[in-house]
């Protein structure tokens, strides 16, 4: 029990320490990783696109096709 006690100290001790973002920075923040989110996804996509283009022209349109 007694360990668990000291653990929690800590624990409150150190958030303590920590700096937490403001409104601006937070809402900031969020507007980056969903703009950067969708650029990545898009280039994915691109990319996928092509390789699905090029391996269908290497190995032809799949069975039956």
């Amino acid at each position: 029990m007694e360990k668990i006690s000291k653990f929690l100290k800590e624990v409150v001790a150190e958030l303590r320490k920590v700096t937490w973002p403001s409104k601006d920075e937070l809402i900031g923040s969020t507007i980056v990783t969903i703009v950067v989110s969708c650029i990545v996804a898009l280039f994915i996509g691109v990319v996928d696109q092509i390789l699905t283009y090029l391996i269908s022209l290497i190995f032809g349109t799949g069975i039956g096709g």
